[in-house]
């Protein structure tokens, strides 16, 4: 299943021949950039709040919109992290770093603008990579039996649960919530009834959409609430938005370099745009003729963080759509998307939808195009939006959040279930439980369940098929990488804590 340049040729006719396609595009990054770029709303969140508006319409329309979403947002990130230290995605966080400094020295402009470009370079060079490597990865996938499978959601679980949080417990509990979830509603081989205490709602199990608003939608409303009147109006003045050829030119193998990094960290499952942001940031500090200056206001530290975290947008859509497997919360989101749209992302997704594959791939390297243009032309704008006061955006969420979750089905049930799901995740969060694992869980569960049972009866009751080298190596490398991942990060934290407590006895020796 090798890369075919004819059909690809002719998405890109079928997007650039339709206006309406373009015209979501635009949308989708327009509005990821807002999400972005308000504090305590994430590309995430935005996707999740506009899946329902996708509904009634061509599936095409809408994922590339949620594309759109996704590279607008990641972006849109670094503009509140650059004006006010405030990042409006966790992967801004890294931009900040010089960002900041630089608006302190009145080069906020210029910060924001160089932001805007390397985004640009970085999230073109990972959907390239992306549209080239896809493929290849997919006609592995095909060779994938049910033993291969459940290892594989095994390694998804195991990998976001690694990277989640401070307590590897915490990680398992909330991916175990998130896998109990999954078995309400009918059993998938039997069709026997479970765990629905009689509810006819229940025998479906709990709708995805309203679940999925209610964990970063309603729950981000109750943490902006609680975070309100925290702050002040931001006023900015914004020139030079345009950084200089020459600037530019500086840094450009800064950017490449980071675009690889980015791309290759993004396709890890588990992993995301902002450990692929620290990671460039950190790659360009160790390898800069002047890494002294990183952190006091270099477009250096702005260049390697924003080309890398975009670079990882389209490598997490590598084991999202060739696999199945997300590669982080928002991948998990659009493959939720593709569910709702009758789409089952995997091997046979690619041999039996190109026509909506390939329009992908070439809507991804558009929407770097956008990013640039409305990037540039809209960043003051975009700015102003940081000095809004949150009591206005907060209810427009929550109301949207309502309207998204009754769409679905049109049930007053559903706008319950979003806000038992928001508060239950609010605490959650506020007790320090990550709340990805469970998201994670709710797309993987099925499909880890519904493969170790066929993998089982073929096998007659032998767990150890699994981890047979001879009948399933590769279920056996991805059960191998599980436990190193998980191993790694107890002993990480265990580490930590260990020398928390010399710190903490040291003064009283």
């Amino acid at each position: 299943m090798a890369f075919d340049l004819a059909i690809f040729s002719d998405a890109w006719l079928t997007i650039l021949s339709n206006p309406i396609l373009i015209v979501w595009v635009f949308v989708g990054v327009t509005s990821g950039i807002v999400m972005g770029c308000l504090p305590g709303l994430t590309a995430t969140t935005g996707c999740a709040l506009l899946i329902p508006f996708t509904f009634g319409r061509p599936p095409l329309e809408g994922l590339l919109m949620l594309m759109g979403v996704f590279v607008g947002g990641i972006y849109g990130g670094s503009i509140s992290g650059i004006l006010i230290r405030t990042p409006g995605t966790p992967s801004a966080a890294a931009t900040l770093l010089d960002g900041y400094p630089l608006a302190q020295k009145g080069l906020g402009g210029k910060a924001i603008g160089m932001s805007t470009v390397a985004s640009f370079v970085g999230g073109t060079v990972g959907a390239l990579i992306m549209t080239f490597m896809s493929p290849t990865i997919a006609e592995v996938g095909l060779k994938f039996g049910p033993a291969e499978f459940f290892a594989l959601a095994l390694f998804g679980m195991s990998m976001i649960i690694a990277v989640s949080g401070v307590s590897l417990l915490k990680g398992v509990i909330s991916a175990l919530v998130g896998l109990l979830i999954t078995t309400i509603g009918f059993d998938p081989l039997s069709g026997l009834p479970r765990f629905t205490f009689g509810q006819m709602y229940l025998l479906d199990g709990l709708s995805f959409i309203p679940v999925l608003i209610g964990l970063f939608g309603i729950a981000q409303v109750f943490r902006n609430i609680e975070k309100m009147g925290i702050g002040a109006r931001i006023e900015t003045d914004l020139t030079n938005i345009l950084p200089k050829f020459k600037e530019i030119w500086a840094v450009k193998i800064t950017m490449l370099k980071s675009a690889v990094m980015g791309t290759f960290i993004g396709s890890i499952p588990g992993t995301g745009c902002d450990i692929a942001a620290f990671a460039s940031y950190a790659e360009a500090k160790r390898s800069s003729k002047h890494p002294e200056k990183f952190g006091t206001g270099v477009l250096e530290g702005v260049a390697a963080p924003e080309a890398g975290n975009n670079a990882a947008v389209g490598g997490a859509m590598i084991p999202m759509l060739t696999l199945g497997i997300p590669g982080d919360a928002f991948t998990a989101v659009m493959l939720g998307a593709l569910t709702i749209h009758n789409f089952q992302p995997g091997p046979i997704f690619f041999r039996e939808n190109l026509d909506v594959v390939y329009p992908m791939f070439a809507g991804m390297i558009l929407a770097q195009a956008v990013l640039l243009l409305v990037g540039l032309m809209g960043a003051r704008f975009f700015a102003r939006l940081v000095s809004l006061d949150p009591r206005y955006f907060t209810a427009v969420i929550f109301l949207l959040c309502l309207i998204g979750s009754y769409a679905m089905q049109f049930s007053s049930t559903d706008v319950f279930v979003t806000l038992g799901v928001g508060l239950i995740a609010y605490f959650m969060e506020y007790f320090r439980f990550p709340v990805s694992p469970i998201l994670l869980a709710l797309i993987l569960g099925p499909l880890a369940e519904q493969n170790l049972r066929r993998a089982l009866q073929i096998s007659h009751g032998d767990f150890l098929t699994f981890v047979n080298p001879m009948e399933h190596p590769i279920a056996l490398g991805f059960i191998l990488v599980a436990i190193a991942a998980l191993a790694s990060m107890y002993f990480r934290l265990r580490k930590s804590r260990l020398e928390e407590l010399s710190r903490e006895m040291e003064p009283a020796k």
